[in-house]
């Protein structure tokens, strides 16, 4: 047996950073966009802006954990994607969607998608110190402060030109919604992220107000969950336990509350936090693996790539905080679970996007689309590196 951050690390250094490095498009700029099932890449995909964010945060936060100067290149290529292509320099905000070649495709301004931005250019200002990036990251926190809020909370998809549209983006399992948990979780952990690199007070004031949100709305303090998707006064429209984005938020709110070093918020919020993932290890943990949501009573058995990245990290956290055991044994099986099933063993293989609850690839599923990304596994590797709990895999 090894330790788990060791296995993490030497996973990154082997399969992650490998895989994602050769997507990079020496021709077009950014990343190649799509992945098949049977690994063959696609010159000409869309190239979704949210992954690229995504990978422009990767790559710079392993540049910095592995004090590699030649990941440095790699983030620096993701940013100047995003700054001279994702980038609407007539209307301001990130777009949705480029073509192959850096061209809008679909020039929707989600409120989400904004807030990926902010986090990706807020880390590669922490990397290299360049004021472009952090200034670029405020002014899309200015846009999001001035389009995408009203007197409840945050709003959702908007044209190009910030008007309101209707959000078939980010709503699923039937519903239109017109707030959703995963847009303001996604939100503060921009702005946390942009108010760890610069201190704004006008930040800190915006995340106070998200955790509000949180702790007030979003919260079912009788379940002891996030609802999910909401009206727009956050009343919530569909009964709907999503495990996945519970045991994210259990540790990724707290890390940003952390942030604002105000000890009785953090208690308090660490205090839902620790009831949520007792929660969805009750609900949801297996065994050796995680679920991946609760539909109106129908629980959804997949085992998807990205929840269980973030239940590893959200287990190993309430094992720090609590001592209980059981969250470290948890970390451990479904880390092992991951090395054992969803990691693609195939030669230039990285991860599979699902399988089922007996660790069988769902055949259907591409390896790399605009959602499938290095932010949810390369994170898990990064945190168990940074974290270096006493559990072994």
């Amino acid at each position: 047996m090894e330790r788990i951050a060791s296995a993490a690390k030497q996973h990154l250094l082997s399969v992650i950073l490998p895989f994602w490095k050769e997507l990079r498009d020496d021709t077009y700029g950014g990343f190649y966009g799509f992945v098949d099932q049977q690994l063959r890449r696609e010159p000409k995909a869309e190239k979704g802006c949210i992954l690229n964010s995504r990978i422009l945060w990767f790559f710079s936060e392993a540049a910095m954990a592995l004090e590699d100067r030649e990941l440095d290149g790699y983030a620096r290529h993701a940013y100047r994607f995003l700054r001279d292509h994702c980038l609407d320099r007539e209307n301001g905000g990130i777009f949705w969607s480029m073509t192959y070649d850096g061209k809008p495709l679909d020039t929707t301004k989600h409120t989400y998608n904004q807030g990926f931005a902010i986090y990706a250019l807020s880390s590669y200002y922490r990397l290299t110190g360049d004021m472009e990036a952090l200034q670029t990251a405020m002014e899309i926190f200015r846009l999001i402060e001035k389009h995408c809020t009203d007197d409840v909370g945050y709003l959702e998809a908007f044209t190009a030109d910030w008007q309101p549209e209707s959000n078939e983006k980010l709503s699923e399992n039937g519903v239109m919604a017109a707030k959703t948990m995963n847009t303001l979780l996604h939100v503060f952990e921009g702005y946390s992220g942009l108010y760890q690199a610069s201190q704004d007070p006008k930040v800190r004031r915006c995340m106070e107000r998200i955790l509000d949100i949180y702790e007030n709305r979003v919260f079912d303090h009788n379940r002891n969950r996030q609802q999910v998707f909401f009206d727009e006064n956050y009343n919530s429209i569909i009964d709907l336990y999503s495990y996945g984005h519970d045991i994210e938020s259990s540790w990724l709110m707290e890390w940003g509350t952390d942030l604002l070093k105000d000890g009785d918020l953090s208690r308090r919020i660490g205090q839902l936090n620790q009831k949520m993932a007792a929660a969805v290890y009750e609900n949801a943990y297996d065994h050796n693996s995680l679920a991946n949501e609760c539909d109106r009573g129908e629980k959804n058995e997949l085992r998807i790539w990205w929840v269980q990245a973030e239940a590893v990290v959200g287990f190993v956290h309430q094992w720090r905080k609590t001592g209980d055991e059981t969250y470290a044994q948890a970390a451990s099986a479904i880390f092992r679970f991951a090395m054992e099933h969803l990691w693609d063993k195939r030669p230039g293989g990285e991860w599979f996007w699902c399988v089922d609850k007996h660790g069988v690839p769902t055949p259907e599923k591409p390896i790399v689309e605009p959602w499938k990304c290095p932010y949810h596994n390369g994170r898990m590797c990064l945190e168990l590196m940074r974290r270096e709990p006493d559990i072994y895999v």
